[in-house]
């Protein structure tokens, strides 16, 4: 909610993902389209993780690889906007002149336990969430033994409007 009222701020972040979606979409432009994406993804990741939002939870880290691995793809572009003077040739970053027709069995695995790793994250990785409303944040404490310190919490959210490590610290301090 609070982003959304910054006015102008939340309007720009807007367009910009706009923009660097169609950038995206063509092919001569993706490598500007991944660079102008990459700080606004990882923004976006880095708030959802800090206030817990769980509107991007899994897709903002998700996505956040996804452009790691085109601006990686992309590694020959980028590399003449880079600091570096001098590149080793181990042949790992050369594009290879003809490409297998083969399954990449290890990416695709690797891909697979990301994701599998971050939706585990995002469900067991912390005890109490805000969620998005006050029934939705009771409901997580629903048959659990810290059924009331959590109400507490959800209370002192979204009743209250205390800020998130306010509430933390109170519904450490209740919990059994």
């Amino acid at each position: 909610v609070a982003l959304h009222h910054t006015g102008y701020y939340y309007t720009f972040i807007g367009i910009a993902q706009v923009v660097a979606a169609v950038l995206l979409l063509i092919p001569r432009t993706v490598t500007m389209g991944a660079l102008l994406y990459f700080p606004i993804i990882v923004n976006i990741w880095l708030l959802s993780y800090a206030v817990r939002f769980e509107g991007s939870f899994v897709t903002a880290p998700l996505m956040v690889l996804a452009n790691l691995y085109l601006l990686v793809w992309n590694y020959d572009r980028l590399r003449y906007i880079l600091p570096i003077t001098r590149f080793s040739d181990l042949g790992i970053v050369q594009k290879p002149v003809k490409y297998s027709k083969k399954f990449p069995f290890l990416f695709f695995m690797g891909v697979v336990l990301t994701v599998i790793s971050t939706i585990a994250f995002a469900r067991f990785g912390y005890e109490a969430m805000p969620r998005n409303s006050l029934a939705d944040c009771n409901m997580q404490f629903e048959n659990t033994k810290n059924k009331a310190a959590g109400f507490v919490f959800c209370e002192c959210i979204h009743t209250i409007g205390q800020p998130l490590e306010a509430c933390l610290e109170e519904f450490e301090n209740l919990k059994d």
